[in-house]
C-alpha cells in the first residue's frame, strides 16, 4: 500500500509540475504578445500606417501637411459603408479644389481576405476620386484598428454565397497635418456638417 501510495503521490507531484510549467510558459507568452503588441501600437502611433493600394504602398507619414480622413469598412459591406462614402463624396464635393488638394480621405479595409487593393480602388472610385482604398495584412488592420478604437468581428453567414460578414463600427477619423487624431465623426452626419468640420481646420 505504500509503495502504491508513494507512486500516486508521484504522479500527482509530476502532474502538478508540468501543469505550473504550461502555465508559466501561457503567462510569458502573454505578456510578450502583449509587450509586442503595446509597442507595435506605439510604432503606429508615432510614425504612421504603411499600407497598400492599387497605384502602390501608401504611407501616412506621405500626407503630412494634409488633413486626412480614415473610415474603415469594407466593400462586401451591404448598408453601412456604400451610405457612408456617399455621405463623405458628397461633403467632399462642398470643397473647392483649393481645400479638396489638402484633404485626403482613405477608405481602409478590415475584410483583407477579400478586398484586394484592386477591387478597393474600383469600388472607391464610383463614389469619389479623391478617396483611396487600402488595406494590407490581417495583422495590419488589426493593429491599425486598435490604435483608433475601430471595433470589427467577422460573422459567419449560413446558406449565403458570402460565407461571412464583417460587423464594424462606423465613424469618421479627422486627422491633423500632424497626422494626430484631432475628432471623430459619427457615419450618419449630414453631408454640409463634414464639409464645414474640414474648412474650419483647413483654416487653421
Amino acid at each position: 500500500m505504500t509503495a502504491i501510495s508513494n507512486l500516486t503521490r508521484t504522479k500527482a507531484l509530476t502532474a502538478t509540475g508540468v501543469f505550473l510549467l504550461l502555465f508559466i510558459a501561457l503567462f510569458i507568452w502573454q505578456t510578450e504578445n502583449t509587450s509586442n503588441t503595446d509597442a507595435a501600437i506605439e510604432k503606429l502611433k508615432e510614425e504612421g500606417f504603411v499600407l497598400h493600394s492599387a497605384q502602390g504602398p501608401v504611407a501616412l507619414a506621405d500626407y503630412q501637411g494634409k488633413i486626412v480622413v480614415l473610415y474603415f469598412g469594407y466593400t462586401y459591406c451591404p448598408d453601412i459603408c456604400p451610405t457612408s462614402l456617399g455621405i463623405l463624396s458628397l461633403a467632399l464635393n462642398q470643397l473647392s479644389a483649393e481645400e479638396l488638394e489638402n484633404v485626403q480621405p482613405f477608405f481602409i479595409s478590415l475584410d483583407p481576405g477579400r478586398d484586394t487593393p484592386e477591387r478597393l480602388h474600383t469600388y472607391t472610385s464610383s463614389f469619389h476620386p479623391s478617396i483611396r482604398g487600402i488595406t494590407g495584412t490581417a495583422l495590419d488592420i488589426a493593429q491599425i484598428a486598435q490604435q483608433y478604437s475601430v471595433m470589427y468581428m467577422k460573422v459567419e453567414l449560413e446558406d449565403s454565397a458570402l460565407a461571412y460578414a464583417v460587423d464594424h463600427s462606423s465613424l469618421y477619423y479627422i486627422l491633423d497635418r500632424d497626422g494626430q487624431l484631432m475628432q471623430t465623426i459619427n457615419h450618419g452626419t449630414d453631408p454640409g456638417q463634414i464639409s464645414a468640420v474640414l474648412k474650419q481646420i483647413l483654416r487653421k
